[in-house]
């Protein structure tokens, strides 16, 4: 009582077929397992390179940019100062 039966579950599925068809289902199914296919592998591949390498070269390359000293940041820094204040006198 309160779960599905086996007759409701079956009348489900003969609706999703009226709705659908046999043809889109069986391409959305061969779709999905391409994908599950192509997601295992990925993950595969990933786990079958070598541990240390991506863990030294995530650590080495966190972020998208390449990273500045002080030096470099406060010169970039007083330049770009500059020119607003030059473009804010023009």
């Amino acid at each position: 009582m309160g779960g599905i039966s086996i007759w409701q579950l079956l009348i489900i599925a003969v609706i999703v077929v009226l709705l659908f068809g046999t043809n889109k289902l069986r391409t959305l199914g061969s779709d999905l397992g391409a994908s599950v296919k192509g997601f295992k592998k990925a993950i595969g591949d990933e786990n079958s390179n070598d541990k240390e390498a991506n863990s030294a070269e995530k650590t080495n390359n966190d972020a998208d940019f390449e990273t500045k000293n002080l030096a470099e940041k406060t010169s970039t820094e007083q330049k770009s100062t500059t020119e607003s204040k030059n473009k804010e006198q023009v």
